[in-house]
């Protein structure tokens, strides 16, 4: 073979050989870690099939008292990108971290976002470091969830720049979603007169809900969220709801029949239902992704606070 060939056919055998090890590397999802359910949710639509995704909190569980594990350190350590909310809402989330010796970027997926103030006197105790300051449940309005999807589209582009095109794509067709169920919810809400826009729930987790629609929730005040009420709590209950001439109740640690029976009762409120605040349910259960989340809040509270048919 004349020199000049040869040299020729080599360089195209180490082109070759170049991209049947690349491609495979390229064609791999990104492993990406979430601090809870809602942003992997998000991660996965932007992402699609180019990315991995595993959510630190696991679905129906509590962020707040999340205690990261060996195992949870080990998952950091492997992952090309990590998403949290930010806002203080991972108190936990520096020292996993430092423990796990991550070194790649961390995405604030709420940074941009227009805060509010978290309410005063909150009712239950987080295991996070926000204090009062900004409100971190910032998903709870579906227009926020729009600031989300473009911070998670450019770290993801950063991270796989061959899929950028279609991460933006995705973002902008979820955008729309986000505006449509926006504009379904704000005309449900119409047919609800804002005076009786009145609720009471033991999770104050909703401001940003509020805030959208004009909500007035009332958060509950002095009860565990890990046991039943007492008497003294029913009677403070009762009283709170005609203090704040509230209509409907969502009650989540309340299953004692008798005790919802005597609050309706003495009340004159019903009982609303049950609302998701920080936790999607299990995979191809009813609330499984942000979308049926935000949608079944909002379908509960405008039929718990509908005139009774």
């Amino acid at each position: 073979m004349h020199l000049s060939t040869f040299r020729t056919f080599r360089s195209w055998l180490l082109i070759a050989l170049a991209s049947v090890l690349v491609a495979p590397a390229a064609a791999q999802p990104l492993p990406v870690v979430a601090s809870f359910s809602v942003l992997a949710d998000l991660v996965r639509v932007v992402g699609g099939s180019h990315v991995e995704v595993t959510s630190l909190v696991a679905p129906n569980s509590d962020a707040h008292v999340f205690d990261p594990t060996p195992a949870d350190a080990k998952r950091l350590a492997n992952a090309k990108l990590v998403v949290i909310n930010g806002l203080g809402f991972e108190g936990w989330m520096d020292r996993l971290i430092k423990s796990s010796g991550y070194r790649g970027s961390v995405v604030v997926a709420s940074r941009g976002i227009k805060t509010i103030q978290e309410a005063a006197g909150h009712g239950h105790q987080h295991g996070h470091s926000h204090s009062h300051a900004a409100d971190p449940h910032a998903w709870q309005n579906p227009l926020n969830i729009k600031q989300y999807v473009q911070n998670i589209r450019v770290a993801l582009a950063a991270a796989k720049p061959e899929a950028a095109q279609e991460f933006e794509q995705r973002a902008t067709a979820y955008s729309r979603e986000l505006d449509a169920l926006d504009q379904s919810i704000r005309e449900r809400f119409k047919a609800i007169p804002v005076a009786q826009r009145r609720i009471i729930t033991s999770h104050d987790a909703f401001g940003y809900f509020a805030a959208a629609y004009n909500v007035k929730f009332y958060p509950l005040q002095g009860l565990s969220t890990g046991s039943e009420p007492s008497a003294a709590d029913v009677v403070r209950i009762i009283d709170q709801i005609k203090k704040n001439k509230v209509t409907a109740i969502f009650v989540e640690n309340i299953s004692d029949s008798r005790v919802l029976e005597r609050l309706t009762k003495e009340s004159g409120a019903r009982i609303g239902g049950t609302l998701y605040a920080d936790a999607l349910s299990e995979p191809g259960t009813a609330m499984d992704t942000y979308l049926k989340m935000i949608e079944h809040n909002a379908a509960t509270i405008i039929k718990g606070l509908s005139p009774r048919q």
